[in-house]
């Protein structure tokens, strides 16, 4: 498949970055947006990118077509619902969810999308808003082989490390193993800087003493100064890793599966949203963990 035109729906945090890498990668554009002002001023700003006025709009346009909305009722909406990508998708065309949601739901869009003669990848990604504007994302491919092979040059745009790691849902289910590292790593990361700041050593100094042996980590590297500096701006908001961890419940739920410390954090999140902070970005579960304000 020769890719020329990508049909991309979701212009957020993550989607407007990654959308920009894709205009520098050569590819042209045609996005839609529910916020339809974030749409015209990408296009006014970047030649090389029209705005449609529906997601089946888009799909009229593009046999490649991105999607990266919040949650599974959003994915649902912008495929199925009224004016949606499948009322205007041709056949033989590829839908790529990057969006993180229920494994369950891609399966069902891909089938429905099957019907027409079109096909399904999950993609979902990490890596954050500074992996989305460097275009070193993480990405977590499902679905067929082959369509994955035939839109690698779309994701190399994008990420840096791109795995294909199965069949539809394959690649959700990877970014809840994701999410349960994430969150555990951020609650230990927590715990030590404020272990460090109860009894009297610098938190900075302890980062910067513990990240380049077994202890280091992204979370440390990237979040740890954050924490001790009061920055919780968000690069990922403490609402949306929730959503995340709902997802991950869920699952564990459904396969009898223990996941006691994605629990418990999981438990401090909703705390920290207590708390306010959920906008917030994710290093704010200190707030939880610690018990300062």
């Amino acid at each position: 498949m020769a890719v020329e035109k990508i049909g991309f729906v979701g212009l957020g945090i993550m989607g407007l970055p990654m959308a920009g890498n894709l205009l520098k990668a050569g590819y042209e554009l045609v996005v839609w947006n529910r916020t339809t002002s974030k749409a015209n001023d990408f296009a006014a700003n970047n030649p090389g990118v029209s705005v449609a006025s529906s997601p089946a709009e888009v799909a009229e346009q593009a046999r490649v077509i991105i999607t990266i909305v919040t949650d599974s009722s959003d994915v649902a909406q912008v495929v199925l619902g009224e004016n949606g990508i499948s009322s205007g998708i041709k056949e033989g065309s590829v839908v790529i969810d990057m969006s993180t949601i229920s494994p369950a739901v891609e399966k069902d869009l891909n089938v429905l999308l099957e019907e027409k003669g079109c096909s399904l990848i999950d993609a979902p990604v990490s890596g954050g808003d500074v992996g989305a504007q460097a275009g070193t994302l993480a990405i977590m491919a499902g679905g067929q082989r082959t369509d994955f092979e035939k839109v690698l040059p779309v994701f190399e745009a994008m990420g840096k490390t791109i795995t294909y790691c199965g069949p539809v849902g394959s690649g959700q289910l990877t970014k809840q193993c994701n999410q349960i590292l994430v969150s555990m790593n951020l609650n230990a990361v927590c715990e030590a800087i404020s272990f460090a700041d109860n009894n009297g050593l610098d938190p900075d100094v302890m980062i910067s003493a513990v990240s380049g042996g077994a202890a280091g980590s992204w979370q440390l590297s990237n979040l740890g100064p954050k924490i001790v500096e009061g920055d919780y701006e968000p690069g990922f908001m403490i609402d949306l890793m929730q959503k995340d961890l709902k997802l991950v419940m869920e699952t564990a739920n459904a396969s009898s599966t223990q996941v006691t410390g994605a629990s418990m954090v999981h438990q401090l999140f909703n705390s920290a949203q207590g708390k306010g902070l959920g906008r917030k970005g994710t290093q704010a579960l200190f707030e939880a963990v610690s018990g300062k304000d």
